[in-house]
């Protein structure tokens, strides 16, 4: 008979946390494998350069693990952490906007096709021109993949702000992007004939 392990949920790693030794590292690469990816999307969104959302990803991190290391009791392991980037992001943006104008960065994408890009460039345009509630709370929806409630509880605000926001946010990234889109599907790609 062959018996399964079955995988630790976040509240038992978190757990690990606290302890010392291997099971507290292996806890932490666990965890760091299961978030980091939205984790390093949310930082990158938000910042939109590619070294400061590294420097507040890692910086997020370490903050997490002393936290978890400590009296914190964490029920939800990636709003937890969500909650640590955002904070680390904004502060690191209002430094950014007393010292210099903030870049727009490229959506980050898997196909590196030209089409891809230029689709991607537009939806990160469409995002910066959301006033910055809608585009906060779409972003974390999108890259932080967390719920109505839990980004209202992380932006302290009720959850009927934040479906507000996510629908206007929606419908004014489809009022942005439908003159870009219509015109790639209205004038399709023509070859000349030649006789």
């Amino acid at each position: 008979m062959k018996y399964e392990l079955k995988p630790l949920s976040d509240l038992e790693l978190s757990a690990l946390l606290k302890g010392e030794g291997t099971s507290r590292d292996a806890a932490f690469t666990e965890l760091y494998n299961r978030y980091s990816s939205r984790v390093f999307l949310y930082c990158r969104r938000i910042l939109g350069d590619q070294e400061q959302a590294n420097d507040i990803f890692q910086e997020t991190f370490i903050r997490f693990l002393k936290a978890a290391s400590g009296e914190a009791n964490m029920t939800n392991v990636p709003a937890y952490l969500l909650r640590i980037a955002r904070n680390l992001s904004l502060n690191a943006r209002r430094n950014q906007k007393m010292t210099t104008p903030i870049e727009h960065f490229e959506f980050p994408v898997e196909d590196r096709s030209v089409e891809s890009a230029e689709l991607a460039s537009l939806i990160a345009m469409a995002l910066d021109l959301l006033p910055e509630d809608q585009r906060e709370a779409l972003s974390l929806q999108t890259y932080g993949g967390l719920s109505y409630d839990e980004i209202a509880e992380m932006m302290e605000v009720p959850v009927t702000s934040v479906r507000n926001w996510i629908a206007r946010g929606k419908s004014r990234m489809r009022e942005i992007l439908t003159p870009y889109l219509a015109d790639e599907v209205a004038t399709p790609s023509r070859k000349k004939i030649t006789k």
